[in-house]
């Protein structure tokens, strides 16, 4: 098979004078196995149209999908300590984020912080990037959801957070677990200030992120399957020494038991947020416009 792809084929390509064909136009559905060519898979906002499978999505297609007519503005963020603990696994820390910036963009981290409008409501989005180190919290982390927070107070804002992460960054130690309260202090202080504070869980929401910020929510909401969890159903039952029930973890089981308000498909995500957010913010709009007389009453 070597030969036939190193040798042979390039020598047809040149002969018949085509172009090679790049290698990510079809992707695989994870959950059915369906090979999706990847625009009929953008057009149906990476959901599987044979399964309905909510492949992961980036950071910057998640804007666009949930900012009105995908018009944002993105924050620069605090610069942060590089390699604080001067770590090294398999390569150096510090030579791991450059990787990983190479490819997201230079001073990149695992989370974008947009602002823009939701239904006409303005409102401040924390965006997770699993790509870049599994969406693992680290200082940088925490700074940007801290920065999402004083952007939301300062323009009076809802914040929406939307965790996609593994949990914890290994290679800052404790560093990274400090950036647990650090971010309930984030949400608290949109709280405080009488903003909506709304998390969008995606998959995978689990570690430290769903032990912190992801579970402080006004309003809860989930995509279809998502797995959302604190340590792994594995390590669970290799402790609890029981076999857990089917679905456990995933989106559908912890709406269910009351941990999440909703289950939205990606293709109702906005209109479900503009909803939510103007409930929040004017939640006698509604009343008022079905009868007039009300509000001259007051």
């Amino acid at each position: 098979m070597s030969w036939l792809s190193n040798y042979v084929l390039p020598k047809i390509r040149a002969a018949v004078g085509r172009k090679e064909v790049p290698d990510n136009l079809w992707h695989k559905c994870p959950a059915c196995e369906q090979m999706l060519f990847h625009r009929d898979l953008a057009a149906n906002f990476h959901v599987c149209r044979n399964c309905g499978h909510h492949l992961r999505l980036g950071a910057v297609p998640r804007l666009d999908l949930l900012f009105d007519e995908g018009l944002w503005t993105r924050i620069e963020l605090p610069k942060t300590p590089v390699d604080p603990l001067r770590f090294r696994d398999r390569m150096r820390y510090a030579d791991r984020l450059r990787e990983n910036q190479a490819t997201h963009g230079p001073g990149s981290d695992a989370v974008v912080v947009a602002h823009g409008k939701i239904g006409g409501h303005p409102a401040v989005v924390a965006a997770f990037e699993f790509a870049f180190m599994g969406g693992s919290m680290g200082v940088a982390a925490g700074e940007a959801l801290l920065t999402a927070a004083r952007l939301a107070v300062l323009q009076e804002a809802a914040l929406i957070a939307v965790p996609a992460s593994g949990g914890a960054r290994m290679q800052e130690g404790v560093l990274s677990l400090i950036q647990m309260p650090r971010t309930i202090l984030a949400a608290d202080m949109v709280k405080e200030a009488g903003l909506p504070y709304i998390v969008l869980l995606t998959d995978p929401t689990t570690g430290g992120v769903s032990a912190s910020f992801a579970m402080v929510g006004d309003i809860t909401l989930a995509e279809p399957g998502a797995v959302v969890g604190f340590a792994g159903v594995r390590v669970i039952e290799e402790t609890i020494r029981e076999k857990l029930p089917p679905g456990f973890q995933r989106a559908e089981y912890l709406y269910e038991h009351g941990m999440i308000d909703q289950v939205v498909p990606r293709a109702e995500l906005r209109a479900t947020l503009a909803r939510v957010i103007g409930l929040l913010r004017e939640p006698t709009a509604p009343a008022a416009r079905e009868n007039p007389d009300m509000t001259e009453a007051s």
